[in-house]
């Protein structure tokens, strides 16, 4: 066990997308609740551009005080747009911090957002605290975004024991890594989700036959376009006879604007049978998950939530590549025939029955009760971390 002298007092979240927001809240409501804590939210990137919504609002419409703003999208999913973003965002996190002088900060996952935000509380000297590292996603820029943050961080809060391993192997001592399990379930258990009737009416569909949320976001290590990956889903999904689609929008990575783009003119010619969403928000989106046939895409959340509600996905290319998939998780390639085949399977009946008892792989949805142990438990002092080698 550590056992050092750092007081923890002030302790600051970083947001800066919908998902994340409603992976953290259960979190962040917990330290806000919490005396013996001073939250500090920090808001930053897709929350504050109304071209993803504008989710700052759905923040603080649910009771959050946001404590600082930090603006840094820029008009352009281009490399050089994304990477002036990062810059922006750097100067941004280290101005915030030095006002709002953070004993400790949680980052979760891969977002170029958090990579700027360790940087920032690297340089100050402020202990990190990382969530859902250890993860690879083979087809993105994500993936050495989360291992750097890795690098830079203090305490690791992983959702497997794989992920665990994985932290250790890059260098960070055992006793400062954790398997807590998926923090996204702790929301999942704890939310009221909404009726079929109050989901129907809140989407303007009705919930019943055959339907299909998508969320794909750019898979940005790849050489084919944006254009001609949802190109190729869309086909796909035009084929399907008596079915109808969510869709929700992409995130702000490279050529984000394209896809969306292609969403908005798909739903205007199908009114019939599809609706999108910029942000359909934690509570929709899980309530969605209880009526609807299957999930399709490449979201994370297909991996790891998706499965606590015992319905297919069928996770498309590599975007999340590499990471533990349940066995209601069917994988398959890009090109139009492929996905028709796999959304076949997916909605067989054999299959449906199949991953109905399947074992859940991400934890129980007691997260933020196993991190706010640990943190009672173990204290900071010194952030010099000596490169921790395994034994070959």
């Amino acid at each position: 066990m550590i056992s050092l002298n750092y007081n923890i007092k002030n302790i600051a979240v970083i947001t800066g997308t919908r998902a994340e927001f409603g992976i953290l809240s259960p979190l962040i409501r917990a330290f806000r609740d919490d005396k013996k804590y001073t939250l500090q939210l920090v808001v930053s990137a897709m929350h504050l551009s109304p071209e993803f919504g504008y989710t700052i609002d759905e923040i603080q419409n649910r009771g959050f005080k946001v404590d600082k703003k930090v603006e840094c999208l820029l008009s352009s999913d281009s490399a050089v747009g994304v990477s002036k973003s990062i810059a922006l965002a750097l100067i941004g996190f280290a101005d915030a911090f030095e006002e709002l002088q953070p004993d400790l900060i949680f980052i979760l996952g891969d977002r170029t957002e958090m990579l700027a935000a360790a940087t920032a509380a690297s340089m100050a000297n402020i202990p990190i605290a990382h969530i859902h590292g250890g993860e690879t996603t083979e087809g993105a820029y994500d993936e050495g975004i989360r291992h750097a943050i890795t690098k830079m961080s203090f305490w690791h809060f992983a959702a497997t024991e794989t992920y665990r391993k994985r932290i250790i192997q890059l260098g960070e001592h055992p006793e400062r890594v954790f398997n807590v399990g998926a923090i996204g379930l702790d929301s999942v258990r704890q939310l009221k989700l909404l009726s079929k009737m109050d989901i129907e009416d809140d989407l303007r569909l009705k919930l019943d036959g055959i339907t299909i949320l998508v969320t794909y976001h750019p898979v940005t290590l790849e050489k084919e376009s944006a254009k001609e990956q949802f190109g190729s889903i869309l086909k796909a999904l035009d084929s399907l006879q008596n079915t109808q689609f969510i869709f929700t929008h992409a995130n702000s990575d490279k050529e984000g604007r394209i896809i969306n783009n292609m969403i908005n003119e798909y739903v205007d010619s199908n009114s019939h049978k599809a609706v999108s969403f910029k942000s359909l928000g934690q509570l929709r989106y899980f309530s969605c998950l209880k009526y609807i046939s299957a999930v399709l895409g490449n979201s994370s959340s297909g991996i790891v939530e998706v499965p606590y509600f015992n319905i297919p996905t069928i996770n498309i290319g590599d975007r999340q590549k590499g990471r533990i998939a349940p066995d209601s998780v069917l994988q398959t390639q890009g090109d139009t025939n492929s996905i028709k085949e796999t959304i076949a399977s997916a909605l067989s009946k054999e299959f449906k029955e199949k991953i109905l008892e399947q074992k859940q792989l991400y934890g129980n949805g007691d997260t933020v009760n196993s991190i706010k142990k640990i943190m009672a438990t173990h204290t900071i002092g010194n952030l010099k971390k000596p490169f921790y080698d395994i034994q070959f």
